[in-house]
C-alpha cells in the first residue's frame, strides 16, 4: 500500500464539509483538505438523484486513514453511506509529501 492518499469525501453542505475537514485537521488525521462545490449524479435507493454536493479533497497518509480518517468522517457526516475512496499519490514532490508525513503524525 502507498504511503500517501488522496482521499475523496463528498459533502451535503459547505457548512458540513466544512466541519468534517477541521475535524480531519485539527485530529491531524489530514494535511490539506480542499473544497470543491459540485454536482453528482448517481443512484440512491432505486431513484436517480441530482444533488449539490462539496467535495473534500484530502491529502493524507495511509496509516491516517486505515480506521480512524474513516471514522472520524462517518462520526461527523449526515449521510447513511458517504463516499470516502482513498486513492494512492504514486509520485509526488518529495517535500510536500514529507510535509503531509509531518502533518498528520501525532
Amino acid at each position: 500500500m502507498p504511503d500517501h492518499l488522496v482521499v475523496l469525501i463528498t459533502a451535503a453542505s459547505e457548512e458540513q464539509a466544512r466541519q468534517i475537514a477541521t475535524a480531519l485537521l485539527e485530529q491531524k488525521l489530514a494535511a490539506c483538505v480542499n473544497l470543491v462545490p459540485v454536482t453528482s449524479l448517481f443512484t440512491w435507493e432505486g431513484q436517480l438523484q441530482d444533488a449539490r454536493e462539496v467535495l473534500l479533497i484530502v491529502k493524507t497518509t495511509a496509516q491516517a486513514t486505515r480506521s480512524r480518517l474513516i471514522a472520524a468522517v462517518k462520526a461527523l457526516h449526515s449521510y447513511t453511506v458517504p463516499e470516502i475512496i482513498g486513492l494512492p499519490i504514486v509520485t509526488g514532490a518529495e517535500d510536500y509529501l514529507r510535509w503531509i508525513d509531518d502533518e498528520t503524525t501525532g
